[in-house]
């Protein structure tokens, strides 16, 4: 979205979370049957400007809305990958990130931006590619998953594995309807526990199993929430220390949700702290909300404006 500038120095990467997709902004259409899911953040005058910015947003790899994942068609085979797909990584995602941008003639993005586990692959962008970023923005993460987090996740998995209807993970050939659609229900809605917490909890939960089973694959829910679990910036680093020692070496900016029990604002506090520790800069800010995790994707305006706010000091200082 936007244009890219002669110099290719406006370019922004949008990283998405667990079940986020590549239409981060924009209406619902053909092949997107629900409007971006930052719209509000994204768009004309708002905090990533589409006038002023060109925006990028790539479908992870080991997903189901683009890029090669367990749904997609194994050429030695000729059948979908299912159970055969190989563990992703947050950095694996990354690379191919880069490769999109060589594609794209990028060779440094503006910023790098996201929450959740978008917020992840913007930490790997920093450990990664420094020399590749101007500045970082990883919203509502941790620099590793905790045990508590793994913990939730096993859970949720262990509920779609046992699924009968799973087979395995090799279930594309079942007719409609056939599918693991209970056991990614289920799985789904555990986690939706850890992320908000508000009334008519039980038709809230329900909701939003049922609304994941019409777009998103059983297999790539697995794959991913694996990935997250996976996620440790220091790992063959030698320690953290060294890893968090090149993600300080732009700008950051993180962002807490009050009530985030997923990813609690004290995991954002450690960032912080980390990143100023190595000699680095990184503003932090706190939104009030009742909406726990989702927070990073409801409350629009106000993360919105801290990183137009954030994005306007860089340029500030050329």
């Amino acid at each position: 979205w936007g244009e890219l500038s002669p110099g290719a120095d406006n370019a922004i990467l949008v990283c998405h979370a667990l079940t986020g997709d590549a239409h981060a902004f924009g209406e619902s259409g053909p092949g997107q049957p629900t409007p971006g899911w930052w719209n509000g953040v994204i768009g004309p005058g708002c905090g990533l400007d589409t006038d002023r910015y060109f925006l990028v947003c790539v479908n992870v790899l080991g997903g189901c809305q683009g890029s090669t994942g367990p749904s997609s068609i194994d050429p030695s085979t000729g059948s979908p990958y299912g159970s055969s797909f190989p563990t992703v990584t947050i950095r694996d995602i990354v690379r191919c990130q880069a490769a999109v941008a060589d594609h794209l003639g990028i060779q440094r993005w503006n910023s790098v931006v996201g929450g959740s586990m978008g917020g992840m692959q913007v930490l790997e962008w920093g450990a990664m590619f420094p020399e590749r970023v101007r500045s970082l923005a990883p919203l509502t993460t941790t620099l590793a998953a905790t045990a508590q987090q793994i913990a939730w996740s096993a859970v949720g998995r262990t509920a779609l594995v046992t699924d009968p209807r799973f087979r395995g993970g090799d279930y594309y050939d079942a007719k409609p309807g056939e599918g693991p659609q209970a056991g990614l229900a289920v799985a789904r809605a555990l986690a939706q526990v850890t992320y908000r917490d508000r009334f008519q909890v039980e038709s809230y939960l329900d909701y939003h199993g049922e609304k994941l089973v019409r777009r998103f694959d059983a297999n790539s829910y697995l794959v991913l929430n694996r990935t997250m679990d996976l996620h440790d910036v220091s790992r063959g680093r030698g320690g953290r220390s060294n890893a968090v020692a090149r993600i300080a070496m732009v700008p950051a900016l993180t962002v807490s949700i009050s009530s985030d029990t997923l990813y609690p604002p004290y995991q954002q506090v450690e960032l912080r702290e980390a990143i100023r520790t190595a000699g680095g800069r990184c503003d932090h800010h706190v939104i009030e909300s009742p909406d726990g995790h989702d927070g990073f994707l409801l409350a629009t305006n106000e993360i919105g404006a801290h990183l137009g706010d954030f994005l306007g000091t860089l340029s500030d200082h050329g």
